[in-house]
This record gives structure tokens, C-alpha cells and sequence, in this order.
């Protein structure tokens, strides 16, 4: 497993009021869902790299507000033809 360090200001750490290991993994979480978000990720990536079960991490996409699924257009239609 590789680790990173990351340094953030203290402003945004006690703004986040969380203890650092709670920082940490909300911090991974967030970067999960940004990277599953733009496509970098899959799912199952992204909860690996977020170290939550798949389903969790689907679950906490919710919370930031990005789609579970991603369709475009074309692909809903297709799907809905087939079915």
C-alpha cells in the first residue's frame, strides 16, 4: 500500500472539527467520490482507495450529492429498449 502525507492549513482542520483519523478517512472519502465522480475511479476502486465496502460507499455519493450511475442519454434509451 502506498502512503501519502498531505499537509493542510489548521484554519481548515479545526474548521472540519474532527479528530485526525477521522479527518483522514474523510478526506479519503472525499477524494473517492470527486475521482469515482469524474470517471478516474470505478466504484469498487473508489471505495477501496475511500476504505469502505462497496455498497457504503455508494450509499455516501448521496451525501455528496453526485449520481450513483452513470448514463448518458443515449445509453437510458438503450437500456429501456432492451427491456
Amino acid at each position: 500500500m502506498s502512503e501519502i502525507t498531505l499537509s493542510i492549513p489548521n484554519e481548515s482542520a479545526l474548521a472540519l472539527k474532527l479528530p485526525p483519523e477521522e479527518l483522514a478517512a474523510e478526506l479519503r472519502l472525499a477524494a473517492a467520490v470527486k475521482l469515482y465522480e469524474v470517471g478516474r475511479l470505478s466504484s469498487g476502486a473508489a471505495a477501496t482507495l475511500a476504505g469502505v465496502p462497496r455498497t457504503l460507499f455508494l450509499t455516501k455519493l448521496a451525501d455528496y450529492g453526485v449520481p450513483t450511475f452513470h448514463m448518458t442519454k443515449q445509453e437510458l434509451q438503450e437500456d429501456l429498449a432492451r427491456a
